[in-house]
């Protein structure tokens, strides 16, 4: 098993930082090269680009109410969620199929009841 992840390129694991202007502010985000290229398709699928994307997502969540103190961790499940929404055919495959048109609201239903385990509270 671990040869499979101790062989992979280890390029997939580099960091680098990107300098992105949010809400005015310029901020340093620093992710893993594979996050970098997750975040990169998901905001080509809506025609931005990653500052664009990165300022939706932000704005978004400070709307809704999100403690963003660890934004980055926020981006970095955005990338695997948006993997495994795939794999759990809720995402299209296809890089032609923006997310904007997908409807959340089932996505987000189905995504609830595959998890419902894990946040069960452990007695």
């Amino acid at each position: 098993m671990c040869k499979l992840f101790i062989d992979a390129n280890t390029k997939l694991w580099d960091t680098s930082a990107r300098s992105i202007r949010i809400q005015g502010m310029v901020t340093s985000i620093r992710l893993e090269f594979h996050f970098w290229k997750v975040l990169e398709e998901i905001a080509e699928r809506d025609s931005l680009t990653i500052p664009e994307m990165i300022n939706r997502l932000y704005s978004e969540s400070i709307e809704a109410g999100h403690d963003l103190s660890n934004f980055t961790s926020f981006l970095r499940v955005c990338a695997i969620r948006f993997i495994g929404l795939q794999l759990a055919g809720d995402i299209p495959v296809e890089k032609d199929v923006s997310i904007a048109s997908l409807d959340a609201d089932v996505i987000l239903r189905n995504e609830a009841t595959r998890n419902r385990p894990l946040f069960q509270p452990m007695h």
